[in-house]
């Protein structure tokens, strides 16, 4: 009955120091190994075994990659004070885990120590504008000065992005009235030209109705020409000389008038003069117009004439006695 108790013990007690000899590391994850106190190796992905007592798990490294958000602050070249936030992915290297989980004693504030540094050397060489041009030439600095100081420590730099830049709040405020107004610009200039092809398309369509308004009108007033000439030789055929025929059409055409004015009940034209004799006085005013500018012509003629004969006789050398 006394040993019973002892020799359930013990056998409870082996069946910890067995158990307890058998370890599970997950996938993408190790664990470090020490012997009394010392390094002697790293465990992969699955079932492991580790001699109880002298061995024992000294802890546990993730190999996925992992991203540290850095937000620094910093002045440009232009005296902007500017934000930006810089994301590093990284990731400890499997076969340098003991520089990884010996070396540094927090790797987040190292990164962050030299993202901080990398960021004010670069960005005050810059103007706002280039900042936000340039912001892959300042992340791949930073993944080159990461590189070359954390590989020493077992660390891998996979990718730097700068994801974010916020000027301060006034400048922002500045930058986005520049854009409106550079954008109100060219939207005045676009208003401005479509308002000119406007005008000068009108203009090109009035020119070309003018110009066919007055081809219209040309022809006809010569068909009414055309059309006059035959009506009087038609008279002169019929043995009424020129001035009645002439007179005769002026007014026929002077009563067609009047007829399609009083067609037309809401006609506002009124035609003046309009008695029998209006026709009569305007045809003797034409003819009395066309012979006073027919004499006129002559004595024009008569005199250049007369001009010339005598500037001939002056060119004419005098004769010899």
């Amino acid at each position: 009955m006394f040993l019973s108790p002892l020799l359930i013990f013990a056998g409870l007690f082996a069946f910890f120091v067995v158990m307890s000899s058998f370890f599970v590391v997950r996938q993408q994850s190790a664990v470090i190994i020490e012997r009394w106190g010392r390094f002697i190796g790293a465990r992969g992905a699955g079932l492991h075994f580790k001699i109880p007592v002298f061995d024992r798990v000294a802890g546990r490294v993730s190999l996925k990659i992992q991203q540290l958000d850095v937000l620094v602050e910093t002045k440009t070249k232009d005296n902007v004070f500017v934000k930006l936030k810089v994301s590093v992915q990284f990731r400890v290297m499997e076969d340098i885990i003991y520089e990884a989980f010996y070396k540094l004693q927090n790797p987040t504030e190292q990164i962050t120590a030299y993202v901080f540094d990398v960021v004010r050397a670069e960005v005050p060489k810059l103007k706002l504008d280039d900042v936000f041009e340039r912001k892959d030439d300042i992340a791949i600095a930073v993944r080159r000065e990461l590189e070359e100081a954390m590989n020493e420590y077992g660390y891998g730099i996979v990718k730097a992005l700068v994801t974010d830049i916020d000027p301060d709040h006034a400048v922002k405020n500045a930058m986005n009235r520049i854009n409106a107004a550079e954008r109100e610009k060219l939207a005045a200039e676009y208003e401005g030209e479509s308002s000119r092809i406007l005008i000068v398309a009108k203009a090109r369509a009035e020119a070309e109705s003018k110009r066919l308004q007055g081809q219209g009108i040309a022809d006809q007033r010569r068909e009414i020409a055309k059309g006059l000439e035959d009506s009087v030789a038609v008279l002169n055929n019929a043995g009424i000389n020129s001035q009645e025929a002439s007179a005769l059409i002026v007014i026929t055409q002077h009563y067609d008038t009047l007829q399609n004015l009083g067609e037309h009940s809401r006609s506002q034209l009124i035609l003046l003069p309009n008695a029998p004799s209006a026709a009569s006085d305007m045809l003797g005013q034409l003819v009395a117009s066309f012979v006073a500018s027919r004499e006129m012509g002559d004595e024009m003629k008569n005199t250049t004439l007369k001009l010339k004969e005598g500037q001939k006789a002056q060119a004419l050398p005098e004769p010899k006695k």
